[in-house]
């Protein structure tokens, strides 16, 4: 028998859809934390779009629209968790190394693991998939990349000596017109 700390009743045949969704909270906040002091990539959004998916509407182990699972269904939720558990493992790792792009790709792991269990204790309710929110995601990075004009980042020396110039020259005109 496993040492139990938490006193969670761990023959609750609903305990898995509250690890799962506890668990993946904190795995997609820690890869927030980690993203937010930059311009997170197509990417990283849509990782995190898609944990945020697979979150949103959680349901309460006593909601009507939770279903009681068959013996084979809690097999298959105990070994998502188990490679849930793996994932985390992973992203700890990758955390601590400071590697992003593996942390991205394993917050999708993390969150696959989730989704399935999720599919298991609530069969009605129409999850997406990683690549439906990449589509999107993508999308809508493609149109704020394009919103952006390249010469204004990265003006040549000649664009900044003309618009100096230009501004010298309007500020002599404005001068002018006050006296």
């Amino acid at each position: 028998m496993w040492p139990n700390p938490w006193g969670a009743d761990l023959d609750d045949p609903r305990l898995g859809l509250k690890i799962a969704a506890e668990r993946l909270s904190i795995v997609r906040y820690v890869f927030l934390v980690q993203i937010e002091d930059g311009i997170a990539s197509a990417s990283q959004r849509a990782s995190l779009e898609y944990a945020d998916a697979v979150l949103i509407g959680w349901p309460s182990a006593d909601s009507p629209e939770v279903v009681d699972i068959g013996d084979a269904q809690r097999a298959e939720v105990l070994e998502q968790i188990r490679l849930m558990e793996e994932y985390i493992g992973r992203f700890r790792r990758l955390e601590h190394d400071g590697d992003i792009d593996g942390m991205t790709d394993t917050l999708i792991r993390v969150t696959e693991r989730v989704a399935a269990i999720r599919g298991l204790y609530q069969p009605d309710f129409p999850l997406p998939t990683f690549a439906e929110i990449r589509r999107v995601v993508q999308d809508e990075w493609d149109e704020d990349m394009g919103k952006i004009d390249p010469q204004d980042g990265n003006p040549t020396a000649d664009e900044i000596e003309r618009e100096t110039k230009d501004a010298d020259r309007t500020q002599a005109q404005d001068g002018e017109g006050k006296s």
